[in-house]
């Protein structure tokens, strides 16, 4: 395609090193790395969408495309057109006639338009993606928005930087969380304003938790064959500009509304924590669109098959895999990170497929290049790192295997949890190991037990209701006959599957509720709750809520009695631990005793581990240093996954009775949220633990 620009404009060579579109007060900088490239053209737009100018970056300086363009201010829409050889066969994928988004945009305006122009090759071709598309696609392509990096007025902001210690992560969605709230206005439901609306900050700040994880905000794609069915991408995790915020969830404010959604949170002395997806891009294989980093430099960008680069690896499922070997991608990754903590104030991230990123080309490395290079910078080392330690590549199950400094999701915890309180047999070591940190995991490196996020729900499989509701999965929504989604779910439905009228049926379940909520606040580590579980959230036993921009996935607000009362469990549940350090132990070498303890009386013994049947177990946890009186020095956890009533042998201390601060079977906590006693129960010799309860004496 031929372009006359109507315009001319003195351009100058500018900076290499400010990547992105970098505004001055009198023009803005350009800059674009791309190793293969043989010449980078601007484009700049007008604000409905006409390409109005074609500029070519006059100077390549260390890989680097760049160019200074006098009278170039914020607001402006631009795109790039890269050219060099059109060769997939050595992984080389250019096309200029494919608008291309700035990998470093903070702002994306439009989405995509799916359709053959987005598309570097001619579909039903017989040359498939060898072949080449001349189609122009700035007509089918959001435009990056040149943004005043001094535009966001943070003063007074003050980051809350929670203790790991004590940190409780809560898992949610910007749309899912907010669309359905009644105090929230309509014009502001799904939105970062919406969720920065002082009822819902409130509300989350009343739970007890201290840091809310953001499921992806980054600018993500809306995929062609989820839109042909009438679906999403709701979910987000298929990120296309990682320094962009996604515009579904920018409200009347804009960038501002994001900025005041932090703010609101750390006033409150709540973390903002984003899941993040570095792992992959919305580009797909070598089938998929020409959006970004594959018409940049595609064989930089993404890890190809050695000797073949025509073919992507797949370690992540998506078609791609972002090559962080390339210290070009890193430094973008690095500059993404450091952009959303010091511009936009988060306090951590949460990296979805973590292991794809310490990737190197021999396999994962825990000291490989990201890791390192995370390690030593310092602002990053600073916040707070989670890593999702599992992808589907070769050695890619890597609990346990991050460096120092990082926490992992701790997926042996969720499923050890489940299968005790579904009443698998033969689980008790396991579970004794997972409700006291995970050492056998952890404890190496100088590693601390919050390394180990315990968590029972996320976003990906049921909710806390409907793993307690049913028995299988049902996804038929999701348009893919109920093959999507996990089949393995250690769910146990208690008699029917799905909601029922039977009595017995529901108050077990909401036993078994209290049972992982009380499970999961208890033990060592640093816990993570899905957002509305603690009010009994169904998505109708779909595990796959990914494409489901509706009611399946919304949090329904409307709160029954039992969803009430579970939710001030877990108020009083929090509270607890936070008042109480034997609750949520700092270090594996705090002084703390921990003993295992057998209902017929005394320590377990080899022998009943070793029985697969003796599920009904006790922890006690004591620790000589805390003053016995504000804190407690010496707590007793009693756990039965069995159906009947199993008497335990309390062991003595001192002359002193136990009094009975928990108890599942009867869904009340016998210390208020403020400190003042309930009347707790006294207890002397023995207890008779109700079926499938769990009690906590002190």
């Amino acid at each position: 395609m031929s372009f006359q620009s109507e315009i001319t404009r003195e351009v100058v060579a500018g900076d290499p090193a400010r990547l992105g579109a970098t505004w001055d007060g009198e023009g803005t900088n350009f800059a674009l790395f791309s190793a293969h490239a043989e010449a980078v053209d601007l484009c700049l737009f007008s604000p409905e969408g006409i390409e109005v100018e074609r500029i070519r970056l006059p100077e390549y300086t260390n890989e680097i495309w760049h160019g200074y363009v006098p009278g170039v201010a914020p607001g402006t829409r631009y795109g790039f057109r890269v050219h060099g050889p059109h060769d997939p066969e050595r992984g080389h994928r250019f096309n200029p006639n494919k608008l291309l988004i700035d990998p470093y945009a903070r702002a994306l305006d439009g989405g995509i338009a799916w359709g053959q122009a987005v598309y570097g090759y001619v579909h039903g071709d017989e040359a498939r993606d060898l072949s080449f598309d001349a189609t122009d696609s700035a007509g089918s392509m959001p435009k990056c928005v040149v943004v005043d990096p001094n535009a966001l007025d943070w003063s007074g902001d003050v980051a809350p930087r929670v203790p790991w210690d004590r940190t409780i992560f809560y898992e949610t969605h910007v749309r899912g969380f907010t669309k359905l709230h009644p105090a929230v206005p309509e014009e502001l439901r799904g939105t970062f304003e919406g969720l920065g609306h002082e009822a819902i900050v409130a509300y989350v700040k009343s739970l007890g938790v201290t840091s809310v994880e953001l499921m992806p905000i980054h600018w993500f794609a809306n995929d062609d064959h989820l839109q042909a069915k009438g679906l999403s991408n709701y979910w987000g995790y298929n990120s296309l500009g990682f320094f962009a915020p996604a515009n579904r969830y920018l409200g009347p404010k804009g960038l501002a509304g994001f900025r005041d959604m932090v703010r609101a949170f750390h006033d409150a002395g709540l973390e903002v924590i984003l899941d993040v997806v570095y792992n992959h891009t919305a580009e797909g294989n070598e089938m998929g669109p020409t959006l970004a980093f594959k018409g940049i430099d595609n064989f930089s960008y993404y890890r190809t098959m050695p000797d073949e680069p025509r073919w992507y690896i797949n370690d992540t499922g998506t078609g791609n895999t972002v090559n962080t070997s390339h210290p070009r991608v890193l430094q973008m990754v690095l500059d993404s990170l450091r952009h959303w903590v010091e511009t936009m104030h988060v306090d951590g991230f949460r990296f979805d497929l973590g292991t794809i990123l310490g990737r190197e080309p021999h396999g994962f490395d825990p000291r490989g290049g990201f890791f390192d290079a995370i390690g030593q910078d310092p602002v990053l080392s600073r916040v707070k790192l989670i890593g999702e330690p599992w992808d589907i590549g070769p050695g890619g199950y890597q609990v346990g295997g991050f460096p120092p400094g990082w926490a992992e999701w701790n997926d042996k915890y969720r499923d050890t949890v489940r299968d005790y309180w579904r009443g698998e047999e033969g689980v008790i070591p396991d579970f004794a190991a997972r409700v006291t940190g995970s050492g056998d995991v952890y404890d190496q490196r100088g590693r601390r037990p919050w390394a180990s996020v315990d968590f029972v729900t996320a976003h990906d499989g049921f909710t806390l209701n409907d793993l307690v509701s049913y028995d299988h999965k049902h996804n038929e929504a999701n348009g893919e006959d109920n093959r999507d989604g996990h089949s393995d779910n250690r769910s146990f439905n208690h008699g029917v599957e799905g909601p029922t009228d039977d009595v017995d049926i529901r108050a077990v379940r909401e036993r078994q509720k209290r049972n992982f909520f009380a499970t999961l606040l208890l033990s060592h580590g640093t816990p993570m709750l899905l957002a509305g579980d603690e009010f009994g959230r169904t998505q109708q036993g779909n595990n796959n809520g990914y494409a489901q921009d509706g009611e399946i996935s919304w949090v329904d607000w409307q709160i029954d009695d039992a969803g009430a009362m579970l939710t001030d469990f877990v108020r009083q549940l929090t509270a607890l631990r936070a008042r109480q350090p034997l609750l949520r132990r700092a270090g594996f070498r705090d002084g703390m005793v921990v003993d295992w303890l057998n209902p017929t009386g005394g320590s377990q013994t080899l022998e009943a581990w070793d029985d697969p049947g003796a599920t009904t177990v006790g922890l006690r946890l004591s620790r000589s240093d805390l003053d016995g009186v504000v804190e407690w020095n010496d707590v007793l956890i009693l756990f039965n996954a069995h159906d009947d009533v199993v008497p335990f042998v309390l062991p003595q201390r001192d002359g002193r009775p136990w009094s009975v601060v928990i108890d599942t079977a009867r869904g009340a906590v016998a210390v208020s949220s403020t400190g003042g006693e309930t009347q707790p129960a006294v207890v002397e010799d023995g207890f008779d633990l109700a079926p499938r309860s769990l009690v906590l004496m002190a």
